[in-house]
């Protein structure tokens, strides 16, 4: 029996490695999608829902969020995270944890006549909230004071 030459023996793994390769992250993968730079890192943006009414303002590492029962507001400390199609903002309230994200889109409040640039998902603890966000950059349209 005769001994196969090295690069007979060469070719099956130079196939792995190009198989291999093919599979690494950024391999055929199309471009990275730049992070959520719409609103600027010390641009304040205020926000708001209802049933139940909520909002409050985001400036940086600090939120105040405000409800009918406390209108001066719990200031909180959240982290701020720019993803690929909003904003998150995340911290703890009361011993609950905070999460917040803007995401850019038409809101309506289906109170105020008012379309607002961003929309809201806000999660404290297990409870869900939406809302609308604007920022004194890019306002809401609509009455002032509806």
């Amino acid at each position: 029996m005769e001994k196969p030459s090295w690069p007979i023996l060469l070719l099956p793994l130079s196939l792995a490695s190009f198989a291999l390769a093919a599979c690494q992250p950024g391999a055929g993968n199309p471009e990275r999608v730049a992070n959520f730079d719409a609103i600027a890192p010390g641009e304040t943006i205020r926000f708001g829902g209802n049933e139940p009414f909520w909002g409050g303002d985001v400036t940086g590492e600090s939120l105040t969020y405000t409800t009918p029962d406390n209108i001066d507001g719990a200031v909180i400390v959240v982290e701020r995270f720019a993803g690929n199609n909003g904003l998150g903002f995340s911290g703890m309230l009361d011993g609950r944890s905070f999460d917040m994200t803007i995401t850019l889109g038409d809101c309506d409040d289906t109170m105020s006549d008012r379309t607002y640039p961003y929309a809201v998902t806000l999660m404290i603890g297990d409870e869900q909230r939406h809302g609308c966000a604007w920022t004194d950059r890019q306002p809401f349209t609509g009455p002032e004071n509806p």
